[in-house]
Formats: C-alpha cells, sequence, structure tokens
C-alpha cells in the first residue's frame, strides 16, 4: 500500500504529461491553422479586393504580428506569475482568435480584412509563452527539447492542413467561406482545454512539482527582462530564430504565389502539393531537431543547435536551384529536402531559451524569442518579399516573384553562421543558470 502510494504522484504526472503534450499539439495545429490558411489564399482574396503584393505583405505579416509579437510579452508576465491560470489563458486566447479569424471571411475591403487579422494576432499571442511555461514545469530537462518539438510539430501540421484544406475550399466555395469553416471549431476546443487540462500550479500536482524543485520567488518584469537580454547565448539565438521566421514566413506566402503566378496551378492544386510535401517534411524536420538536440546535447550543449547550423548552410544551394526550376514537380522535390533541414531548428532553440533562464522568467524568454520570430519575420518578411516584388516588376514581370525567392535563398546561410555562434555560448551559460 505504501509503495503504490508513493508512486501515485509519479503515475499522475506522466498522465496529465501526456494529455498537455497532445491537447496542447492540437491548440497549436489550430493556432497555426488559424494564422498561416491566409497564405493559401492570397491569391483570390488579391484578386477579389483589388490588392497589391505590397498589400497583400501587409495583410498576411505585419497586421498579425506586430500586435501578436508586441503583446506576448505583458501576457508572459502574467503566465510567469505564481498564482496564474495558464490553462485559463489558453482558452481564453483560443477563443478570440478562432471568432476573428472567422470574421476574416466577412471583410468586405481591405481596412475590414487588416484589423480582423489585428484580432487573430492579439488572440494568438496568449498562446506559446504559456504552452511553453506549462511544459517546461511538467517535463524534466532531458526531455525538453523533444517534448517542445513535439508541440512545435503543430506548425507544420497546421500549415499542412491550411494549405489542402484552404486550397480545396478556395476553389469549391470561396476564400470567404474557407476562413469560416477553419475558425468556428476552435471554439468547441477552447472549451475542451477548459475543462480537460489543469493547472499545475493548483491542485494534486502542484505538491509533486514543489517536491521536485526548490521554491522560487517571484522577480519583476525588469529583473525578468534583464536576464533574458543579458544572456549572449540568448541574444545570438534570438538573431537566428528571427532571420529564419523571416526568410520562412516570406517564402511560404511567396512560394504559393509563384506555383499559382508562374507554374500555373490553382489554389486547390497549390495547396495540396505544398501542404502534403512540405507539411509532412516539416513534420519529420521538427521532431528529428528535438530527437538530435536531446540526443547530442546531453553531454556537450553546443550540439543542440549542431543539426540547425549545418542543414540551413546546407539548404541555401538546394533551395536556390528549386527556385530555379521549369518544372515545379522539381522546385517541389528539392524544397521537400530543404523543409525538413530548416525545421530542425525548432525543438533546440525553445528548449534552449528555457534553460538559459530561471524558471521565473521562462514565459518571458519565449515570448521574447516570438517577439523576435514574429515582428522580424512574420512581421516583416511577407511585407519586405511583397514590396520587392511589386519593385522587380517592370523589369521581371511575373517571374518578379521568382527573383525575390533566389535572394531568399542565399541569405539562408546568415541564420546558420548565428545559429552556430549561439552554440559556442551555450555550455558556459546553461551551467550558470543551473541547467533545470
Amino acid at each position: 500500500m505504501a509503495t503504490a502510494s508513493a508512486s501515485s504522484p509519479s503515475v499522475e504526472r506522466v498522465t496529465s504529461e501526456r494529455l498537455l503534450l497532445w491537447t496542447l499539439l492540437v491548440v497549436y495545429i489550430f493556432n497555426f491553422l488559424d494564422r498561416q490558411i491566409v497564405t493559401i489564399l492570397a491569391e483570390p482574396i488579391k484578386r477579389d479586393l483589388g490588392l497589391s503584393d505590397t498589400q497583400l505583405g501587409l495583410m498576411t505579416g505585419l497586421a498579425f504580428a506586430l500586435f501578436y509579437a508586441l503583446l506576448g510579452i505583458p501576457i508572459a508576465r502574467y503566465a510567469d506569475r505564481p498564482t496564474s491560470n495558464r490553462v485559463g489563458l489558453i482558452s481564453l486566447s483560443l477563443v478570440l482568435w478562432s471568432g476573428m479569424t472567422a470574421l476574416c471571411g466577412m471583410a468586405q475591403n481591405f481596412t475590414q480584412l487588416l484589423l480582423a487579422r489585428v484580432g487573430v494576432g492579439v488572440g494568438e499571442a496568449g498562446c506559446t509563452p504559456a504552452a511553453h511555461s506549462l511544459i517546461s514545469d511538467m517535463v524534466p530537462r532531458e526531455r525538453r527539447a523533444s517534448a517542445i518539438a513535439f508541440y512545435g510539430l503543430g506548425i507544420p501540421i497546421g500549415g499542412l492542413i491550411g494549405m489542402v484544406l484552404g486550397g480545396f475550399l478556395a476553389d469549391t466555395v470561396g476564400w470567404r467561406q474557407a476562413f469560416l469553416v477553419v475558425g468556428l471549431p476552435g471554439l468547441l476546443l477552447a472549451a475542451f482545454v477548459w475543462f480537460a487540462l489543469r493547472e499545475p500550479r493548483h491542485g494534486s500536482i502542484a505538491a509533486a512539482l514543489r517536491e521536485a524543485a526548490p521554491k522560487v520567488e517571484r522577480i519583476t518584469t525588469r529583473a525578468a527582462l534583464g536576464e533574458v537580454l543579458g544572456s549572449r547565448a540568448f541574444l545570438l539565438l534570438a538573431t537566428a530564430a528571427g532571420l529564419t521566421a523571416f526568410l520562412s514566413y516570406g517564402k511560404g506566402v511567396w512560394v504559393a504565389i509563384l506555383f499559382q503566378r508562374t507554374y500555373g496551378l490553382s489554389a486547390g492544386q497549390t495547396g495540396l502539393a505544398l501542404g502534403v510535401a512540405l507539411g509532412l517534411s516539416g513534420v519529420l524536420g521538427t521532431w528529428a531537431g528535438g530527437w538530435l538536440a536531446d540526443r547530442f546535447g546531453r553531454h556537450d550543449r553546443r550540439h543542440m543547435l549542431t543539426a540547425p547550423a549545418i542543414a540551413m548552410a546546407i539548404a541555401a544551394p538546394i533551395l536556390f536551384f528549386a527556385y530555379n526550376a521549369a518544372d515545379w514537380r522539381v522546385a517541389l522535390a528539392l524544397m521537400i529536402v530543404t523543409t525538413a533541414f530548416n525545421a530542425l531548428y525548432y525543438g533546440p532553440t525553445y528548449a534552449i531559451a528555457q534553460q538559459l533562464v530561471r524558471p521565473q522568467a521562462r514565459a518571458m524568454a519565449t515570448a521574447i524569442m516570438v517577439f523576435a520570430q514574429n515582428l522580424i519575420g512574420l512581421g516583416l518578411g511577407p511585407l519586405f518579399f511583397g514590396m520587392m516584388s511589386d519593385a522587380f516588376k517592370p523589369m521581371a514581370g511575373t517571374e518578379s516573384v521568382r527573383w525575390v525567392l533566389y535572394g531568399a535563398a542565399w541569405l539562408g546561410l546568415i541564420p546558420a553562421f548565428f545559429f552556430w555562434r549561439a552554440s559556442l555560448r551555450l555550455g558556459a551559460e546553461m551551467a550558470a543558470k543551473g541547467d533545470d
């Protein structure tokens, strides 16, 4: 009887960990689906509302990312409070961004669509910092990169569903109904999150967590920011992640447009081809990145970032040849390889961000990383690519998108360099923070 009693907290924690990870994965799939479905719908929206490529870049990127990134920091401070309910925060955020996604389908002009996208960004700001904080509380350090990579599978899976479903709906019922179809189910998921998950800071699991970790005191916002921004490794890592997102989001929007505008595929054909092939490739790369980081970084922390640095450097020339291909099938085959390579970074990057700070600043660390990735990446990537496409159009015509993507391919060498530089500082800085 005594043995069973002693083991019950561990069993309860394992069960709760699995439920937490699977539920958060589904939430993040909806998060990225609602965020990125506009990518495959961009060309039909452009034709219907008469938008320029610059307006497309603003609507798909900056309108969402500005509020998403800025609000993430105060929301993260709430998530770091010992008395906060991160489960409730995620559930409420899900209600907001799902409702605003549905409203995108009712927009009658560019301004209304822009404001609806702002609303999606406001809602989604409450998801990832709280989710990463929950995972870091529930999963031991030696499995944390894999656990965060598992959560990160929501990016390629959500992108896959968004491209395939969004393209199909755009071809069959129109882009407006596509927003309604993907937005409204999120309201049901929000109810499930609220009733199925429990905040580990409260209730019976809290005692086991307190026993496993020393008691910590809350720190001020200034101290949390100082701790995050005072880490040279974190700044290098955030720079690498931000540049990766800049290229990834920019390429994501304009590759879909390239397949429609240059190769002549419909939205449905583009969504099916890019969604399935690149989505599955992204799933493999994201999972492999977390597994490689946990396996090879166990004894030498530098090697948590070895795979992303090398893979991104290799991906650059392959991606250039992909964008130069005359046949879309050849381009897609090459992009399958580069997508897997470029997805390796997610798990190790966010796991390292959690380990470079004390537990009191974990949500803040994620929020700063999300800020860098989304303000620089999602906010400026599609917008910059759209502006460059408009600038090249007098010379290149419909090939202007391809010209922009040529440059994007070789720019992938820059984040590869910063991942390598960050890796050199990991051992000393993690040891200084206790690496728990």
